[in-house]
């Protein structure tokens, strides 16, 4: 296909993110050319022709690459992929979604990061300002791009973006009125060259902030000190292991979460909140709380979002109890570090269902927490025989083949009181288009089961 002569935007990737970029980007008068190597998007292509963008569905053209003004990659298209890196050592320029809203957005921003519990809080947070009288846009990498605004603002005063690392990436001027900083495990090491460079990625949330914004950062992240004197931002530290060192911050204890700040001191006791349940959830509370007072809400109205909330599916969800033995859905756990903190919700008697696709994933991580609280684990997907291999001196391992079949191996391994747990450290992509069909389908196994 022979694209226009004129400089255009390349988009790559027609995922819900690269659809709605392109149609901005062509509403605001942009010439815009759209490719992805899935051929599976021709559909998408042709609600792009009818507003007049190009499209090169199911093949990457250098030539394509090499003539464009700038590539906007989607986040989940490595900056590594060859096309890109060639049409980039030529001169081609880069961004990504997040300067480009940056570039056209007026209102203030709350944006949270990390590699666990980003979707709840940013929910959370959502939920809070929305019982606080104010109409929050909710998106970013919770599922709704962030251009979405720009296109229908409607009578919105503020963003709760969950942004994630390869969005963050690509910034160079994306500047948070407050930033949220949850955790930092072990992720994503099948994209990064280290660990090192993974947490970077996601530091780079407070890079642009000055003096008036506020960064809201978990204490007990790694290099914490190091990082946080480097900020000029104002930093509201919370810890569930320490007491914080900054002035404004929370102290989250195992009953309570102590909020501390200039204009407001508050005692919330954990057993007041439903279904957030563990010291993780905990702690995206308090981050909650926080970004919310950062952005000028009254206690009253927090509060009274945080007691109406109700977690969302696939994150250590209960679905029922069969004689005696409760399943739990935790399909969004797809790291090691996630599953720690599902196994720290229960007591022991555990069976654990383990396995998916994995991202360089060190299983060992989960060794010692398995020996507490893990009786068996039924491993599935691509990384069966790696969990079998690990474990095995551990804990009982059975393989499974489908879902289905592990559900019923976890159930026949069971005894009355007994855990089950679906909690994957992996992706799972081998099996399923995302995490989310994952746990539909175990929550269908369950069922089945059940009757």
């Amino acid at each position: 296909m022979k694209t226009k002569t004129s400089p255009y935007f390349l988009i790559i990737g027609l995922g819900t993110s690269g659809l709605s970029m392109a149609k901005f980007l062509s509403s605001r008068g942009k010439n815009v050319v759209a490719t992805d190597i899935d051929a599976s998007r021709s559909h998408v292509a042709k609600q792009l022709n009818a507003l007049g963008i190009k499209t090169q569905i199911g093949f990457h053209n250098q030539e394509t690459f090499n003539r464009a003004k700038v590539m906007v990659p989607s986040p989940g298209i490595p900056l590594t992929n060859k096309f890109i890196k060639t049409a980039a050592d030529n001169g081609v320029g880069i961004t990504g979604e997040l300067d480009i809203f940056s570039r056209y957005n007026d209102l203030p921003i709350i944006a949270i990061t990390g590699t666990n519990g980003k979707t709840t809080t940013t929910t959370l947070i959502g939920d809070m300002l929305k019982a606080c009288g104010m109409n929050p846009f909710v998106g970013g990498n919770i599922g709704t791009p962030l251009v979405d605004h720009l296109m229908d603002k409607k009578n919105t005063d503020i963003i709760v973006a969950e942004i994630s690392s390869f969005q963050l990436d690509l910034a160079k001027r994306f500047k948070p009125d407050v930033g949220v900083l949850l955790n930092i495990s072990e992720d994503h090491l099948d994209r990064y060259d280290s660990y090192s460079a993974y947490k970077d990625s996601k530091w780079r949330i407070f890079k642009h902030q000055d003096a008036s914004d506020k960064a809201i950062i978990n204490q007990s992240v790694n290099e914490f000190d190091k990082k946080s004197q480097k900020l000029k931002s104002m930093i509201f530290a919370f810890s569930s292991q320490k007491s914080i060192q900054t002035q404004w911050g929370a102290n989250i204890g195992s009953d309570t979460i102590d909020i501390i700040t200039k204009n407001v001191s508050h005692k919330i006791k954990a057993a007041q909140v439903k279904g957030l349940q563990g010291r993780h959830n905990r702690e995206n509370i308090a981050a909650a709380v926080l970004a919310c007072l950062g952005a000028g809400a009254k206690m009253s109205g927090i509060l009274k979002g945080l007691k109406t909330f109700k977690n969302l599916a696939h994150r250590i969800e209960f679905i029922k109890t069969i004689n005696g033995i409760s399943f739990y859905n935790d399909s969004k756990a797809t790291n090691t570090d996630a599953v720690i903190r599902a196994l720290e919700c229960f007591d022991n008697n555990i069976i654990l269902i383990l396995g998916g696709r994995e991202k360089d994933t060190d299983f060992s991580l989960l060794i010692k927490a398995v020996k507490q609280k893990v009786k068996t684990i039924v491993a599935i997907g691509e990384s069966k025989t790696h969990i079998k291999n690990t474990f095995e001196t551990v804990c009982i391992v059975k393989k499974a083949q489908t879902m289905n079949h592990a559900v019923q191996k976890a159930f026949d391994s069971a005894a009355k009181n007994d855990i089950i747990l679906l909690s994957p450290a992996c992706a799972s992509f081998d099996m399923y288009e995302n995490y989310a069909s994952r746990g539909d389908d175990f929550v269908n196994c369950v069922t089945r089961l059940g009757n």
